[in-house]
This record gives structure tokens, C-alpha cells and sequence, in this order.
């Protein structure tokens, strides 16, 4: 029975890895056991007469979950006293220069204060400093050192950060505090900062603003800046330092105006391909400003009253490039030139649609898009070549209304496609050719879903419409061959009729008192 029980805890022991599996094959140790002290001082290893290549031995036991645990413990116990001694050569290297160190050549005299500052893990600095140096910069040493006697001991015990409070107590001594500074980083500078102001050294202080509002910062250091000026509740004015990182709203321009600017420029502009760009950027702002709305108050962000007017400026612009394009009198603008603008124009209202869906202000733009007619007809007179980018803005109302992004009654949907969806046939084919971005599919599915939104009757003329078009046209035509099932399994096949009478049954059961 004991034999039973040590083998299930050796198995036990084996399956979470603490003895490995050469345990099982270990002859049993004799009578006379040799203490494990002189197996570690044995002056010299047993000869053996194999000879073993170093990267691979396959009589070495694999290594335990107990060992590997063991290893990982004394490299943790390590870095403490590494990071110790780091700190160490640091300190010694900063008062190897220090005034104090040197009272001749500074013509101080020997110091009269006998300062130590103590770390959290014990590491202690003892300094001897001067009275007159400390209280004249330092009013919290100021307050200390009335209150003793000639021969002052000052001792600062759990400090966080000892480097940086020795850095400090030097600082005091200089006379160009700036030069002193130079080419430090941030984070060394917020750690002055941070013990000046524990201090109540205000010259520290006002020499580390001015660093931090001076030097350049990376986007961590950006954050640290910015969430421990906060804390630190300081006199001292922070707008010089923190004015590239927020704005009063009543002494700039309201976001709404400048994001307007922005999105007007962009609409504007000539080089395609900086356009581009800059659409791009724009969009991904806009969208990481919706994404993260922790900072909603001082956030960029544009309205949708904004947005719309930018909308009706770009209809405007296309009816008159469309109206130019279609009219019988000479042109003296270069045809090639107008039908660009058209697409550039047509391109426009594709981004702020976009914005506008990102938003979730794309309700009212869909009946805005219906009631163009008078573009819709320009539209049809326009070769397709040059055209197509105008019913993608109808592909895209369709994709966002199919995915339930835009949430419009059935009359506005309805509407939608009675002026625009014979347009989106037309252009299909060359919509598809002309552009890599274009996902038939996805256009597909988003007017197949809007169609199965409307009313029965509705789905059955639109339907039955695209079924002799598709017929002749194939690919030039969207398959939308789901929705045409759908639409004949609803009227064929299951019709929801309205019951005549309730199958709702109450009982009602009389409960003796």
C-alpha cells in the first residue's frame, strides 16, 4: 500500500514537472550517502570515457519545472542588485563633481549639514552640504534648519528616487541652472521637477518648466508631461509649458469652424494626390475621435450642419460641371478638364458621405440623394465613361442602409432607387472595370438587403424589373439572385397573412378562498 502511494505521487510529481523522467531510471542511492556540499566542491568533475558533443547530450536529464522555477528566481534576485549598482556608479559620478565635494576651489568651506538620503531598498547617500546653500534656495530646508543647531542633521528616508534627488541638491549650488540641465531627458527633468517642488526650490522649478516647454517630446513622454504636471498642483503658471497640447476655446477658433476649413480645403484642392492624403488623414482622425470619446470635450470634430452644407456645395458644383458638360453651346473649358472635375466632384460627396455614415448622419443625405432629380436626368446624358463615379454614391447609401447604418422609413429607400437605381444599372459594368476598390459583392448585398426592406409590392416591381435586365445584361448587371429568392419564397412560398381571429386563449380559474 505505501509502495502504491509513493508511486502515484512520484507520477504526480512527473506530470507537473517537478523530477524529470530520468527519476524512473536512477538506481536507488546506497547506505553511505555522500552530503550534497562535496558533490558542489569536488575539485574536479568524474572523468568520463564518452565523449559528449556540448549542444547535445542525450544522457542528461531534461530540466524540471522545479529548475527551470529555481533559475528564473535567482535571475529575479539578480537585477536588483544590478539596478543597485547602476544606481551607485550614477550617484558616485554625479558628486564626484559636486561643489560640496570640493569646498576649496569653490571657496564654500566645508559643509555644515550633514544631509542623508535614504532609498526604499536601504541605499543610503550621505552628503555634507551647506546651511546657507540650502535654506537661501529651498524654503521646506529653510524651515528645517531654523529649528537645529549648529551642527544640523537632515535625514530624507523612503525616497523614491535617490539619483534624481542628489541631481537636485547639486542643482542648488549652480548658478546657470539651464546649462546644468542641458541635454537631459524629460524623464529625468520631470523627476527634478517633481523633488524641487517637494522642496519648495522654486528656481529648480521655474528652470524645468522652461526646459519642458523648450524641448521636444515623443508621444510617451507627451503623456508622462502632461498627467504629472497635473498632479503636481504647482504656483507656478503651467500654460507656457502645456499650450502645445491644449487651447483655451475662448481665445481660438470653435473646432467645428476649423474642421469646416479643413474639409473645405481638402474639397478644394488641385493635386489629386495630395487630396488623396489628406482625405485619408482626415477620415482617420475623425474616426479615432468617434472611437475614443473619453476626451469628447476638447476632441476635433465637425457637425453635422457643417457637413451637410459642405454636401449641397458639392451637389451644386456637380450640377454645374454636369450642365456645362450637357450643354449645346461650345464649351471653352476642355472637355477632358470638365469630365475630370465631374469625377473629382462626384469623389467629393463619396468622402463626405462617408464621414457622414461614420457619424451615423447619413439618414437625412438619403433623401437628399432622391430628390436629385434634375441630376439624375443630367446623369443620363453623360457618357458612362465619365459618369460612373456618380452612381457609386448610390451603391454607397445602398451598402450602409443593407448593413443597418442608415435607418431611413421605406418611402425615403423607395424613393432612392426610383431616381437612382436604373443609373446604378447603366454604370455597373464600368463601375466594376474602371476601379480596383470596387467590391461587386459587397455592393451587391447591400441592394439586394435594401430592396428586401421595402413593402411586398414594392420588392416585386423592382425585382422583376432586374430579372429581364439581368437577363441580357449578366455581369454588366448586379446578381442580386438572393433577394429575387427571398422576394419568391415570401410570396409564394411563406405568406404572412394577418390571423382573422386571436389564437390568444385566456383561462381564467376561480381559486377556492
Amino acid at each position: 500500500m505505501a509502495s502504491e502511494t509513493k508511486s502515484k505521487q512520484v507520477s504526480t510529481m512527473l506530470k507537473q514537472g517537478f523530477i524529470s523522467d530520468s527519476y524512473l531510471y536512477t538506481s536507488p542511492p546506497s547506505k553511505t550517502q555522500i552530503p550534497l556540499s562535496k558533490i558542489h566542491h569536488s575539485s574536479s568533475p568524474p572523468q568520463s570515457p564518452f565523449r559528449v558533443s556540448p549542444t547535445h547530450n542525450p544522457t542528461r536529464p531534461s530540466t524540471t519545472l522545479f529548475e527551470m522555477m529555481s533559475e528564473e528566481q535567482a535571475r529575479d534576485s539578480k537585477q536588483p542588485h544590478e539596478t543597485r549598482r547602476g544606481v551607485q556608479e550614477r550617484v558616485a559620478k554625479v558628486l564626484e563633481h559636486a561643489p560640496f565635494k570640493n569646498p576649496g576651489a569653490w571657496g564654500l568651506g566645508y559643509g555644515d549639514v550633514k544631509l542623508s538620503v535614504t532609498a526604499r531598498d536601504g541605499f543610503k547617500v550621505s552628503m555634507d552640504v551647506h546651511r546657507s546653500v540650502l535654506s537661501s534656495k529651498s524654503r521646506f530646508f529653510e524651515e528645517k534648519l531654523m529649528r537645529s543647531g549648529a551642527a544640523a542633521v537632515v535625514e530624507i528616508c523612503d525616497c523614491d528616487d535617490v539619483e534624481v534627488y542628489v541631481e537636485t541638491v547639486v542643482l542648488m549650488y549652480c548658478e546657470d541652472l539651464k546649462r546644468r540641465l542641458n541635454g537631459a531627458n524629460v524623464s529625468k527633468i520631470m523627476g527634478v521637477l517633481k523633488v524641487s517642488a517637494a522642496i519648495l526650490f522654486d528656481a529648480g522649478v521655474t528652470s524645468c518648466l522652461e526646459y519642458l516647454e523648450a524641448v521636444p517630446w515623443s508621444a510617451e513622454e507627451e503623456e508622462m508631461v502632461v498627467s504629472e504636471l497635473g498632479q503636481l498642483q504647482l504656483n507656478n503658471p503651467l500654460t507656457h509649458v502645456l499650450q502645445r497640447v491644449s487651447t483655451e476655446q475662448t481665445t481660438s477658433l470653435r473646432t467645428d469652424d476649423i474642421s469646416s476649413i479643413l474639409l473645405s480645403g481638402v474639397l478644394q484642392g488641385k493635386d489629386d494626390k495630395a487630396r488623396r492624403e489628406m482625405k485619408s488623414l482626415l477620415s482617420r482622425l475623425l474616426k479615432d475621435d468617434i472611437s475614443n470619446p473619453s476626451n469628447h470635450k476638447n476632441r476635433l470634430d465637425i457637425s453635422k450642419d457643417a457637413l451637410y452644407t459642405l454636401c449641397h456645395t458639392c451637389l451644386s458644383s456637380l450640377i454645374l460641371c454636369l450642365s456645362e458638360a450637357t450643354s449645346d453651346v461650345d464649351v471653352k473649358q476642355d472637355r477632358g478638364v470638365l469630365m475630370g472635375d465631374i469625377a473629382r466632384e462626384a469623389d467629393n460627396v463619396q468622402w463626405i458621405v462617408d464621414i457622414l455614415i461614420d457619424k451615423k448622419m447619413g439618414d437625412e443625405f438619403v433623401k437628399l440623394w432622391a430628390d436629385q432629380k434634375e441630376l439624375a436626368i443630367l446623369h443620363s446624358k453623360i457618357p458612362i465613361i465619365y459618369r460612373h463615379e456618380i452612381s457609386r454614391i448610390t451603391a454607397q447609401l445602398c451598402i450602409a442602409i443593407g448593413r443597418g447604418h442608415i435607418l431611413v422609413p421605406k418611402d425615403a429607400r423607395y424613393s432612392l432607387l426610383s431616381t437612382w437605381l436604373e443609373a446604378l444599372y447603366d454604370d455597373f459594368g464600368w463601375m466594376r472595370r474602371a476601379s480596383r476598390s470596387i467590391d461587386k459583392k459587397l455592393i451587391e448585398d447591400g441592394l439586394s438587403q435594401t430592396i428586401l426592406t421595402l413593402a411586398l409590392p414594392q420588392q416585386q416591381t423592382i425585382l422583376l424589373n432586374w430579372f429581364d435586365r439581368f437577363l441580357n445584361k449578366g455581369d454588366d448587371c448586379p446578381n442580386i439572385q438572393r433577394a429575387f429568392e427571398v422576394w419568391w419564397r415570401r410570396t409564394f412560398i411563406r405568406q404572412y397573412a394577418p390571423e382573422s381571429e386571436s389564437r390568444l386563449q385566456i383561462t381564467v380559474c376561480d381559486y377556492p378562498n
